[in-house]
């Protein structure tokens, strides 16, 4: 079982800013990082933004221009940097790592980490 490891969320008021990070397994190689998010208990688990090995990015419109994905120069850990929180962005963060792992194709998801934002 690979397990991901998130870390960074907790509580912001509106305006506010937080870093989420995910720290990839060693010997993990990355074919692309996404962030998710899941709004409503229950629900789905929506794309939030989305990093791959050529550095390309893409973003849900609701958070273009205040969230930022980006990984450090090792390529093990992921970052999600979220500014100008809005009470939407109140969700449980997941962390997804699509690659290579064990000398075969991998997919894996973290646990999950609150941000709860208030006004």
């Amino acid at each position: 079982q690979v397990q991901l490891v998130e870390s960074g969320g907790g509580l912001a008021q509106t305006g506010e800013s937080l870093t989420l990070s995910c720290v990839a397994p060693e010997g993990f190689t990355v074919d692309q990082m996404g962030w998710y998010r899941r709004q409503i208990p229950g629900g789905e688990r929506d794309l939030v933004a989305t990093l791959t090995s050529d550095g390309s990015v893409n973003y849900v419109n609701s958070v273009k221009d205040r969230f930022t994905i980006s990984r450090d120069n090792a390529k093990t850990t992921f970052y999600l940097r979220m500014n100008n929180l809005k009470a939407e962005g109140s969700a449980i963060y997941y962390c997804n790592l699509d690659g290579w792992f064990g000398g075969g194709p991998c997919e894996t998801w973290g646990r999950g980490i609150q941000v709860t934002v208030s006004s």
